[in-house]
């Protein structure tokens, strides 16, 4: 059960513990200062304590038992044992009345709980013109009058923290939406690095088409005029498709991003990145098998990844060592990141980096796993060799 299932269910214990214990109170107050016979001081005290937990969820029906059993509780009462306690509102009975405002005004309004106040200060206003006898004008006009003010000092208090609820509730959702447009920003700002990566290696390749098709005639003297035509033809297709990717890259572009100067990284700046980790103070261990015949888009994924995975494992797990594992295969990139847990770990928030991770492999036609492995947290990635080649669905 989650914690804010545990919350009101608590309350609600702790409120019925409460009604238990006044019920628990007023009965032999009722019967041994009051005189109330016994059965009337079990039904209607069930009923005046009873009112302010069934107020939680039927707060109508709750006003009205209260004010029945509220109102014809001290009429049981014997005149001659009265005198000497307080009437027409014995203690108990006043915190049940208490009670009740503060529930009725910090759940369904302060208008409900207005209603209940006066209510139940006209009910009582009857007791003493039928039982005059009971005690002085005096001291039922102070018991009434410290009836009043103390509920009407729970009223107030009611709307206070029902405004203070209502405002931390309202605080509370504002943050969740700004959690979620934040988690949107960085889930596109992280799309859209990925699609500038791509755009350059893309655009490359196009540009060496175009090249070749443009120097073909020089490089082959002896091409026939139809070949010269179809291979100008190529080059002004790719000259056009050059064009697209640069407005393309426009629309990816964004006012505050600044295009980055130096090449993309890949595999060969695999150990460099390690070792500025370890001079950041982790312990890293780099095993590194690879070839050099792998596509440039599968390079800069698998260098990504290795990024990402490193700063995770410094970010939630600082004091863990660290084994990162690249490898070829003969058509995929394997890539291992794997670190023991630290305890405790410095940091239990995180970003997008493992969506951005898996979107990135995916996109490549390749997959990524990450999770508990044993102990530790395994990173577990597949690039194809050569993206373009990746069947049709793969993830």
């Amino acid at each position: 059960m989650s914690a804010a299932r545990e919350r009101p269910s608590r309350r609600i214990v702790a409120l019925w513990a409460l009604v238990v214990a006044l019920y628990a109170t007023l009965v032999p107050i009722q019967i041994a200062l009051y005189g109330v016979a016994v059965p009337a001081a079990f039904l209607l005290g069930a009923g005046v304590c009873a009112a302010p937990a069934l107020a939680v969820h039927r707060p109508r029906t709750a006003l009205a038992l209260f004010l029945v059993t509220a109102f014809v509780l001290p009429l049981t009462a014997s005149p001659a044992r009265a005198s000497f306690a307080p009437w027409p509102w014995s203690v108990p009975a006043l915190i049940a009345f208490v009670l009740l405002v503060v529930i009725l005004s910090v759940l369904h309004g302060w208008r409900l709980s207005l209603i209940a106040l006066l209510l139940g200060m006209m009910a009582s206003l009857t007791a003493p013109p039928l039982m005059p006898s009971v005690t002085s004008a005096d001291a039922t006009g102070a018991d009434l009058i410290v009836t009043a003010s103390i509920a009407a000092g729970a009223l107030l208090v009611g709307v206070l923290l029902a405004g203070r609820l209502r405002l931390g509730a309202e605080l509370s959702r504002e943050r969740e939406h700004v959690a979620q447009e934040q988690s949107r920003r960085e889930l596109a700002e992280e799309r859209t690095r990925i699609a500038r990566e791509l755009h350059d290696v893309v655009a490359h390749s196009m540009s060496l088409i175009q090249v070749q098709a443009s120097t073909a005639r020089y490089r082959a003297p002896g091409l026939p005029d139809e070949a010269v035509a179809e291979f100008e033809s190529i080059a002004a297709s790719a000259r056009g498709a050059l064009g697209e990717m640069r407005r393309i890259l426009g629309v990816l572009r964004t006012e505050d991003h600044t295009a980055e100067l130096a090449p993309q990284r890949g595999l060969d700046d695999v150990p460099a990145l390690v070792e500025t980790t370890r001079r950041a103070g982790a312990a890293v261990e780099l095993t590194q098998d690879v070839d050099d015949d792998i596509a440039v888009a599968a390079q800069i994924a698998v260098y990504r990844i290795v990024q990402e995975s490193l700063s995770n494992a410094l970010r939630h797990a600082p004091d863990s060592a660290i084994v990162v594992s690249v490898s070829t295969g003969a058509e995929d990139v394997s890539v291992l990141v794997r670190n023991a847990p630290a305890a405790p770990p410095a940091s239990t928030s995180g970003g997008h980096g493992l969506r951005g991770m898996t979107e990135r492999a995916a996109l490549l036609g390749g997959e990524l796993r990450a999770g508990v492995d044993g102990n530790g947290w395994l990173v577990s990635a597949r690039i194809p060799r050569h993206p373009a080649d990746a069947p049709e669905g793969a993830s």
